[in-house]
């Protein structure tokens, strides 16, 4: 039983009343005689229980031989934590776990009523669990005072330091005594770790309960590959497929969070999101609805891959994939916690399969590669439940009987089956179509194939988009991969013009792209896409402009016969009435004007018109750029 290895009884009877038979690897450490005042660097695994380990450590520091507390004053003892979620948590389990010895804990969350937690602080606690920002806050307030303080906790503090919160641990540590326990719990001690327990930490004594061989044994770790336009398809599909009773899935940003959450709760999920931009309301109403199964899917960044304890959290889903190994594993370290199984699954691009590895080797874990589920697969999963189903096996109540002889006389049995199969199915989301992955990918799916510069047989394609609808390869290709069944390989060469846009596409998938369309061709909204007219493709070359008739001199023009009266009239006019056509030509022109003529234009820079303004050139797309 855990009260021989337990000096404290109270924490002893604690744990007896919470179902505790056996300590985990990480508590029985942290209970050797040579580390009870010392202070520590422990590294385990998440999900290992380091909350409690780290309350047990710190109960002979703050109860020396004593049972219980004495009445609260001023805290002596401060557990640091890097985000809200976490220090409720931590706060909870702190709670119960000192009960018996008639410990007081406040929390001090950034979120939170501030004036409550200073009413809470006044009241006196002996051990206080907070956020670095709002416990510097309350330090410069002074309703946090932290001279009586023994020991002090950085729960996940490599996470804090990632955060940006090292001037706040800074202003903790250099407010606290210095006469006290440093004890810093994290899954990873990377560097910066070292050069903060090197500055605050005296003698720290090292404990590693994380296995160098393999990481995460109660977790089973799925990459599966998916096209880059079917990765919501490919996530939905393995949430359907799986059917968790909760389920965790983490991108990489707030719009992401906020994309996915929309498009999951349109297709009959109950889903809430999990992201820093949330109240604190907001977000202990999500993880409140997880923990009651009012849902079942979150949709998270980051801030979730720390600490939380979720029950029943048997699915860890990868939209976008971890940065770097550490986030792996504390991203998949949310499931398979306490002896519990769980599965962690990364939905991997075709392109990013080589950067996958690469991670998955850095983190020291085995994946097992295959494909997401496809919609047969899905139907037959969930076929395999409805037979499975324990309903089927329960005894027939009683109060069962009289409906059963009435659909009996009415119905025969068959038809009682697919009407109970019906209403299985009734309110289960339909799976996607995910499309069969590319040739290449399967003939060399560790190195892709280098983009080819050209195709031997090429078609072209006219769409009802250009330059006045904004057109922009950036997303004109993936539209068409999307709505046609296509790789960014089968696209060439893209013309955007002003009111269509003509892109070559490889002649031997021509025919599936328009398969994949409706009979109109339409991509999406107003765009709809068509073969190219032959008289367009063909582009005729500029025909050579014919030549003029040689003009006559006018010494061998034909003379026109003049009549008399005109020539009488001409003899009669004085000779300075107007001037003669060579005087006339030799007038400057008015300033500010250009002159007159049909080669005025000649004079302009070439490339420009006569405005002024530079005409609009046609912007051509290349896979090569």
């Amino acid at each position: 039983m855990t009260s021989a290895q337990i000096t404290v009884p109270a924490l002893a009877r604690a744990l007896e009343k919470r179902g505790y038979e056996t300590l985990t690897p990480v508590q029985s450490a942290i209970l050797a005689p040579e580390l009870r005042d010392a202070d520590l660097m422990v590294s385990a695994q998440t999900g290992s229980g380091k909350t409690v380990a780290f309350g047990l450590a710190l109960a002979p520091t703050l109860l020396g031989k004593s049972d219980r507390f004495e009445q609260a004053r001023d805290p002596l003892a401060l557990i640091i934590a890097p985000t809200r979620e976490l220090a409720m948590q931590v706060t909870a389990e702190i709670r119960w776990l000192f009960a018996e010895a008639g410990g007081v804990v406040a929390s001090c969350v950034g979120g939170m009523d501030a004036r409550d937690e200073r009413r809470a602080l006044d009241r006196g606690a002996h051990i206080v669990v907070g956020t670095p920002g709002r416990l510097v806050d309350h330090l410069h307030r002074r309703s946090l005072v932290l001279d009586s303080l023994k020991a002090v906790v950085l729960d996940e503090a490599d996470e804090m330091l990632n955060l940006g919160f090292r001037e706040e641990l800074e202003t903790i540590l250099d407010t606290a005594p210095a006469e006290r326990r440093t004890l810093m719990f994290s899954a990873t001690m990377p560097r910066s770790i070292a050069t903060l327990a090197g500055k605050y930490q005296r003698d720290a004594q090292r404990v590693n309960t994380i296995s160098t061989a393999k990481q995460h044994t109660d977790i089973e770790y799925l990459a599966l590959t998916a096209g880059a336009h079917d990765v919501e398809n490919a996530i939905f599909n393995v949430l359907r497929y799986h059917d968790a009773a909760n389920a965790l899935v983490f991108c990489g940003t707030r719009a992401a969070v906020t994309h996915l959450q929309s498009r999951f709760s349109n297709r009959g999920f109950s889903v809430v999101a999990l992201s820093g931009e949330l109240s604190q309301k907001e977000r202990t109403y999500a993880l409140q609805a997880l923990r009651d199964h009012r849902a079942n899917v979150c949709i998270a960044t980051d801030v979730a891959a720390r600490g939380l304890d979720l029950p029943d959290l048997d699915l860890v889903i990868h939209a976008d994939l971890p940065k770097n190994p550490e986030a792996l594993l504390h991203r998949s370290g949310r499931t398979g916690r306490a002896g519990r199984k769980g599965t962690s699954v990364l939905i991997v691009p075709y392109p990013a399969r080589r950067r996958t590895e690469r991670l998955l080797r850095d983190a020291k874990i085995e994946a097992h590669w295959s494909e997401p589920p496809s919609a047969d697969d899905v139907k037959r999963r969930d076929d395999q439940r409805l037979i499975e189903d324990p309903v089927l096996s329960a005894p027939i109540g009683d109060s069962e009987r009289g409906i059963i002889s009435a659909l009996l006389e009415r119905h025969d049995v068959d038809q009682i089956a697919a009407a109970f199969a019906r209403l299985y199915r009734k309110n289960q989301p339909a799976p996607e179509d995910l499309m069969a992955p590319p040739a290449d990918a399967a003939q060399n799916p560790t190195r892709p194939a280098p983009r080819p510069q050209g195709f031997e047989h090429s078609a072209w394609i006219t769409l009802t988009v250009g330059y006045a609808q904004k057109a922009e390869p950036r997303w004109l290709i993936p539209m068409l991969c999307k709505a046609g069944g296509i790789t960014k390989r089968d696209i060439g060469t893209i013309r955007i013009e002003d009111r269509v846009t003509h892109v070559e596409l490889d002649a031997a998938i021509a025919d599936s792209f328009f398969t994949h369309l409706d009979a109109g061709g339409r991509l999406e909204k107003n765009i709809v896409a068509m073969p190219m007219r032959e008289q367009e493709h063909a582009r005729p070359e500029r025909s050579e402009r014919p030549q003029r008739e040689e003009r006559h001199d006018r010494q061998d023009r034909p003379q026109r016969a003049e009549r008399p009266a005109e020539r009488q009239d001409r003899q009669e006019r004085p000779a300075t009435a107007r001037p003669g056509r060579s005087e006339r030509q030799s007038f400057e022109p008015r300033r500010g004007k250009p002159p007159a003529g049909k080669h005025a234009a000649s004079k302009h820079p070439a490339g420009k018109p006569a405005g002024g303004k530079p005409h609009k050139k046609k912007k051509t797309w290349n896979p090569a750029d």
